[in-house]
């Protein structure tokens, strides 16, 4: 049967039928009078050939295929009202918009918290799914399409539009312990000779691993993960040594027992962009967002950042020199 041959309105008393449990309740609440209501439930028995609703004691409970109708109807409201909503006009603050923001566990770790701040002050019904970098991610256009954002670091060659959003720089972990450490630093020759534990994301080098490779360093990795956040724990209580951006490495370095020292060699850059699928581009919503990411970026480059040190942003597009588009 076609969606033409049915009252898309019994959709809305389906639902409130179904999560009152009582046909009294939900007509007050779609202000409908009792016999309006009673009618509807009648038709929709009659479509779906259930009696949905039945009687036990002096209560009503749910048949099975009413169990099983619950949740699809409310998502299928959800979506239509979400679909009736999208208009050339966005207001944040009555929005119930929901939106799919891809990122890496080091931006979840220094970006989320204050992100999630201005989006209960200023849209408190929005919705936002974040999701993790998956393998082979980064190198089809694919999940672009189904994000409304991905938040990864400038020069993987991801299609679309891409706008830089915060910087920060890689420094050296390890143990407070670790004899290796002497006035608070390492060498060249420490990284060269120590133990290290890495981060793998998708199939490229970090920049700081690129450094390294510059040197003819080629660092002996005793452990990887596919994310950042962890490394600091592998650290503590263990000989090794992690290169990680500082942001994360600040938020760590007190409860996962380890120091954070200086690189022993110039500052390498770590460039966090925004990209999207340029379908998305004239959307009031995704500007909105856009722009809400934008201005919390911009807040954590503020000099009252912790030991940040801005790079310039000139140099963006060489985050990932092996991974640069050519011009």
């Amino acid at each position: 049967m076609g969606l033409g041959a049915i009252d898309l309105n019994l959709l809305v008393a389906l639902e409130a039928l179904l999560e009152e449990k009582n046909v009294t309740h939900a007509g007050v609440r779609l202000s409908f009078s009792q016999s309006a209501m009673s009618g509807s439930l009648a038709r929709l028995r009659r479509h779906f050939n259930d009696e949905l609703l039945v009687r036990v004691g002096r209560e009503y409970e749910l048949t099975p295929l009413a169990e099983r109708l619950l949740p699809v109807v409310q998502a299928s409201l959800y979506k239509a009202q979400e679909a009736l909503s999208l208009t050339r006009h966005f207001d944040p603050e009555h929005s119930r918009q929901r939106f799919s923001v891809v990122m890496s566990d080091y931006v979840m770790t220094v970006f989320v918290e204050p992100l999630l701040r201005v989006i209960a002050e200023e849209a408190p019904g929005v919705r936002i799914d974040f999701h993790p970098i998956v393998d082979g991610q980064l190198e089809t256009e694919t999940h672009l399409r189904c994000h409304d954002l991905m938040l990864v670091p400038l020069g993987y060659q991801l299609p679309g539009v891409s706008e830089t959003v915060m910087h920060d720089r890689f420094v050296c972990l390890v143990d407070p312990g670790n004899p290796r450490l002497v006035d608070g630093r390492l060498g060249l020759r420490d990284l060269a000779e120590m133990p290290h534990a890495a981060c793998a994301i998708g199939k490229s080098l970090t920049p700081a691993d690129r450094q390294l490779e510059t040197l003819g360093i080629v660092p002996r990795v005793q452990v990887s993960t596919p994310g950042f956040s962890v490394l600091p724990f592998l650290v503590s209580g263990t000989d090794l040594v992690a290169l990680v951006p500082e942001r994360l490495a600040r938020r760590y370095e007190s409860f996962a027992r380890c120091a954070v020292v200086p690189t022993p060699f110039p500052d390498v850059s770590l460039v966090e962009a925004m990209y999207w699928h340029s379908n998305r581009h004239a959307d009031p919503a995704h500007r909105w967002l856009r722009e809400t990411v934008r201005r919390v970026g911009a807040s954590l480059e503020e000099p009252s950042a912790q030991g940040i040190t801005v790079a310039d942003a000139s140099h963006g597009e060489h985050a990932f020199p092996e991974l640069t588009a050519a011009s």
